[in-house]
């Protein structure tokens, strides 16, 4: 399996956490893990560099299994939440824990001419750049609160960006759960436990910042991966892909 990453254009920064991509170059199928990690994906899939599919992801509130097919590279777009109002312009509250497949003609991607992964990034710079130059403006309370939770991560409480934001808890749970399909606490909990992955890759099984003791942590990591600290530190036959792709301190 080969995996990386990329940087999206400075601009976009609000919007895309990273463009990755993930290749499987041998005859055999590639199973792997995921975990909720608080982002939704464009998803580009090529075979023998032809392009076949194109899927859109919601957020994702659970493990789910995932099966790369021999001689293929699937390339991603992953979206912050911002990207909804902005660059998607659709609620993905009916896509939680689902994906589902768009049309080939998306950003003009069956016209593109893929020669490098280079060049298919950029291509993807100028196309969300140009759609966040067109975007509507949207309501200031979305701005604030999605811009907050990105900045802090989701390690603050719903009262936090409630006055951060100037906007009800229960107005923010209204929108929360139309627009992605979960409540905002349950969105933070994701958010907070997946940037604990990496710390987890590196052995720090200890409690950290925004759990109350080792007990608590334990119990939220589990409810959001099914597994404990302890289970995904060992990452068995390297099934977990967040903790296969982590590079160690």
């Amino acid at each position: 399996m080969i995996y990386s990453q990329q940087q999206p254009h400075q601009n976009l920064k609000d919007y895309i956490r990273c463009y990755w991509k993930i290749e499987n170059k041998n005859e055999n199928y590639q199973q792997y893990t995921i975990f909720p990690d608080g982002f939704f994906d464009l998803l580009i899939c090529y075979h023998n560099d032809n392009l076949q599919n194109v899927f859109l992801s919601g957020l994702w509130n659970h493990k789910t299994n995932v099966v790369i097919s021999p001689e293929t590279t699937i390339y991603g777009v992953q979206f912050r939440l911002l990207a909804v109002e902005n660059i998607i312009k659709e609620n993905i509250s009916l896509l939680l824990n689902e994906i589902k497949q768009i049309d080939k003609t998306y950003l003009r991607l069956d016209e593109f001419n893929k020669n490098s992964d280079d060049w298919l990034f950029e291509y993807l710079n100028s196309c969300l750049l140009a759609s966040i130059k067109e975007k509507e403006r949207i309501d200031s309370r979305k701005s604030v609160l999605l811009k907050s939770i990105n900045q802090t991560k989701g390690n603050k409480t719903v009262e936090y960006y409630s006055q951060k934001a100037n906007w009800s808890k229960r107005q923010i749970n209204r929108y929360f759960q139309s627009t992605f399909g979960l409540s905002l606490k349950s969105y933070c909990n994701i958010r907070k436990g997946a940037i604990t992955y990496s710390q987890i890759k590196n052995g720090e099984l200890y409690p950290l910042e925004g759990y109350f003791d080792q007990s608590h942590f334990i119990k939220e990591i589990k409810k959001i991966t099914g597994f404990t600290p302890s289970t995904l530190l060992k990452n068995e036959n390297d099934r977990f892909l967040q903790f296969s792709i982590i590079k160690n301190k």
